[in-house]
């Protein structure tokens, strides 16, 4: 099946090249890539166009005025740009370096009705400043490697993923870091609602309108795995609006937001 990948960025381009350095080394390429740009600077899209010729599949970007922080508007816009032959969807950031197997994993798990949510091991600032020194390095992190928190997350054990794989519609921990779906799923309830500024909740009101459209999520324990960049925590200053926008989700029962793909 046709494979899309979206990854958001704002101006972290030593952490994008990790990434898409990342995705080079796949053992399953996804069709296309679509850096999702929320407003760099030049030095992101010079990256892009330096590497789009040798780059192992397609390789696009769609940038955004700055305008604050506005995920859930460049991520429908990444999607958008997507092929119309493209039938599923994998959401990373920019600051997630990905296991060999993670485009493998999600297209493995994959399953009608469903949304998949992954997990992310935790690399530390001292870690993470040693990984962006060094150029066109593979990197590979283990239960014991130095720099990880949350090392559980390290195990890739993918024969014990269907045991943790029970359906649910649990709103816990919803990352679109790490997130899948089909993309006839987005396009029902319209995509991510673009009413939500500033950081956070965005994605887990967009579960919250799959579960209301009779979706499902499915956890991929042990398999899918990435590993996370150390960067300062974003401000939230809008997070009780956000916040709100949530709970109306959730107490209308919605599966439609007006301001999203369409």
């Amino acid at each position: 099946m046709k494979v899309g990948l979206i990854i958001t960025t704002y101006n972290w381009t030593a952490a994008l090249a990790k990434v898409l350095h990342s995705i080079r080394y796949q053992s399953d390429l996804p069709s296309e890539v679509i850096v999702c740009d929320d407003g760099s600077e030049i030095e992101c899209r010079n990256l892009i166009t330096g590497l789009q010729k040798s780059f192992p599949c397609l390789l696009k970007h769609v940038w955004q005025e700055d305008k604050g922080f506005r995920a859930a508007s460049i991520r429908n816009k990444g999607i958008l740009a997507l092929s119309n032959d493209i039938e599923y969807i994998i959401s990373i950031d920019g600051d997630m370096i990905l296991h060999k197997n993670f485009i493998k994993d999600h297209v493995n798990f994959a399953q009608k009705n469903c949304f998949i949510q992954g997990g992310r091991a935790l690399i530390s600032e001292k870690t993470t400043s040693k990984l962006l020194e060094q150029v066109n390095t593979s990197h590979n992190f283990y239960l014991f490697s130095p720099g990880i928190s949350n090392r559980k997350n390290t195990l890739y054990i993918p024969f014990f993923t269907k045991f943790f794989k029970k359906l649910n519609q649990d709103l816990r921990s919803v990352k679109a870091c790490n997130m899948s779906f089909w993309r006839e799923d987005l396009f029902l309830i319209n995509g991510f609602n673009e009413d939500f500024i500033g950081w956070g909740r965005e994605d887990t009101e967009l579960a919250v309108r799959l579960f209301n459209s009779g979706k499902f999520r499915k956890n991929i324990k042990f398999s899918g795995l990435a590993f996370h960049l150390y960067h300062y925590e974003n401000s939230r200053s809008n997070i009780s609006v956000n916040d709100g926008l949530l709970s109306d989700a959730i107490k209308s029962n919605s599966s439609w937001c007006d301001n999203g793909l369409i």
